[in-house]
């Protein structure tokens, strides 16, 4: 009977010598996270371009994927003003005596590639979230080769349509797995910018697109089109030879408990002759940050981005990718096609296409400078407010009839091109990467880029009928229609989009746990280390927290 009671009590005091260890770890555990996200936020871009060479390095390459998407996108748009193609795949209108492809074949095409799109991104987030970025890339770039084939080969516009809807799903897959990556391989100071890369990647392949019709338009072959598809095999095959090489995120790696697999990836993303930086610590704080949201919530799913906090999250995201595309910036997109319907010759065209991506890359370069210094809410907002104005004034513009005022059209839609490559284009990559969170982060991002896709439809199924001589045929009075959505959008994001300027991910965690309005994220301070990962967080004040993201 005394051995019995011996070994009872023997039992508990090893269970309680276990619970000390326990906490003890975790005591650890936060100390050590504490001192990174300290490390993070007081690091200047220098320090961090010093200390993160491989991960900007291998952030760009992945994010490169799109230039493909911005190149093909834009390269439809121009195409209509191709003579060639519009004899290939259009059909002749002997009102005006020229040949055209109908609104309702031009839809079927901008549209093939977003169907092909949804079915990418929900396809990406299984496969990443399983197998990660790294691999779920490799694939989809093994598809995109493939599948240039039948748009390069494409007899009739049939076949066009389904070639769209294949390329579509690697783009989709590209969506999804690029910002995600970037957003987890960098720290606090980099995150803007190697985020709002992707709209730089975006612009670069829609630069390309007009530059390369540029060159083909006066061809009077089929080389006229099947040149600009056959240049989309330049990108897939480099970028495929350097991602078999690139290390998975960090952050994926704990998500799957294998914090060891975290520490070689992220020793392979920073430079190994810094003595300050310590992985340890920086593995300490992803940990946290997986527990602290493991707490709050538990599910992986679909379904779990739609229940408690994480159902606003997904409102914002989805509300901002959604906003990219109510804003008036499809316009951007038809500028060729836009100016050969006010009068303007195709040569000409393109030639104003060029200098309209030409400003968008000046525009997203300056948006880094930007973002150091204001806040992405304040960004965002104030962009749509000017490209209203900019909407309202085409409108006008329309009335005239002139050829100056076509030419007038065409400086606005540069300066329209300009004032969303500096603002909402480049910040929309930072805000839903910065505000979803860390373990539902692939799969918010493809709901809200799914959004996005289904909302381009009914945006492209508008603009054709809107500009082509065949339906509508509204001219540049179709500004007017998209200055009143983009209106919608800006009171939307008044309201519902929050600052994530400087915060870490635990920090928004916790914004978003004790439900902070969106227009007071900047002023409340918050303590994500406060107290121990299972206890109830009461670490947060009204009171207006210092700057603490560096220029």
């Amino acid at each position: 009977m005394a051995t019995e009671k011996g070994d009872v009590h023997d039992f508990e005091r090893g269970h309680e010598h276990v619970d000390d260890i326990g906490m003890e770890h975790e005591a650890t555990l936060i100390e050590e996270a504490k001192h990174a996200a300290d490390a993070e936020q007081h690091m200047t871009l220098l320090k961090a371009i010093k200390l993160y060479p491989k991960a900007i390095s291998w952030s760009v390459l992945l994010s490169s994927t799109l230039i493909m998407e911005g190149y093909d996108l834009a390269l439809l748009g121009s195409l209509y003003a191709s003579p060639v193609f519009n004899k290939k795949f259009g059909t002749y209108n002997a009102d005006n005596g020229k040949w055209a492809v109908s609104a309702a074949w031009q839809s079927g095409l901008s549209n093939g590639a977003r169907a092909g799109e949804i079915f990418g991104l929900i396809f990406a987030g299984w496969v990443s979230d399983r197998y990660g970025y790294k691999v779920t890339t490799i694939g989809s770039l093994t598809l995109m080769i493939m599948f240039i084939f039948v748009l390069f080969f494409a007899p009739n516009i049939q076949v066009l349509v389904v070639g769209e809807v294949l390329c579509g799903i690697p783009w989709g897959a590209f969506q999804s797995v690029t910002p995600a990556y970037a957003s987890e391989v960098a720290p606090i100071v980099l995150r803007p910018y190697l985020t709002t890369f992707i709209n730089m990647c975006w612009v670069i392949g829609q630069f390309f697109a007009a530059a390369v019709n540029k060159g083909s338009v006066g061809r009077t072959d089929e080389w006229a089109y099947k040149i600009p598809f056959g240049v989309q095999w330049v990108w897939p095959v480099p970028i495929l030879a350097g991602v078999i090489f690139a290390p998975e995120s960090p952050w994926w790696h704990v998500r799957h408990g294998n914090p060891e697999a975290a520490k070689a990836s992220l020793l392979r993303l920073t430079s190994r002759h810094d003595p300050s930086f310590n992985a340890d610590e920086t593995i300490a704080m992803i940990e946290h940050t997986n527990e602290l949201e493991k707490r709050m919530k538990e599910g992986l799913s679909y379904r779990d981005c739609f229940k408690g906090i994480d159902l606003r999250r997904t409102e914002i995201v989805v509300g901002i990718w959604l906003v990219q595309t109510l804003g008036g910036q499809n316009l951007m997109g038809y500028f060729a096609y836009f100016l050969t319907q006010a009068g303007m010759d195709a040569s000409n065209s393109f030639s104003l296409s060029m200098g309209q991506y030409a400003l968008g890359m000046v525009g997203t370069a300056g948006s880094w400078f930007l973002m150091s210094r204001v806040g992405r809410r304040t960004i965002h907002f104030s962009g749509l407010c000017c490209q209203l104005l900019i909407l309202i004034i085409v409108g006008c513009l329309s009335f005239s009839g002139t050829k100056g005022s076509v030419w007038a059209i065409g400086a606005m839609l540069i300066v329209f091109t300009f004032v969303y490559d500096f603002t909402v284009g480049p910040v929309t990559y930072s805000l839903i990467s910065e505000l979803s969170s860390t373990r539902l982060k692939a799969k918010t991002i493809v709901l809200a880029r799914a959004g996005y896709n289904a909302s381009n439809i009914f945006v492209n199924v508008m603009t054709n009928y809107q500009l082509s001589p065949t339906a509508w045929n509204w001219g540049a009075r179709t500004a007017y229609f998209w200055a009143g959505t983009c209106l919608f959008s800006a009171i939307w994001v008044f309201f519902r989009l929050p600052e994530p300027k400087g915060r870490t991910y635990a920090e928004l965690d916790l914004l978003f746990e004790h439900r902070v309005s969106a227009r007071k994220f900047a002023e409340t301070k918050i303590d994500p280390f406060s107290q121990q990962l299972d206890g109830d967080t009461k670490s947060i004040s009204a009171e207006k927290r210092p700057e603490k993201e560096p220029e």
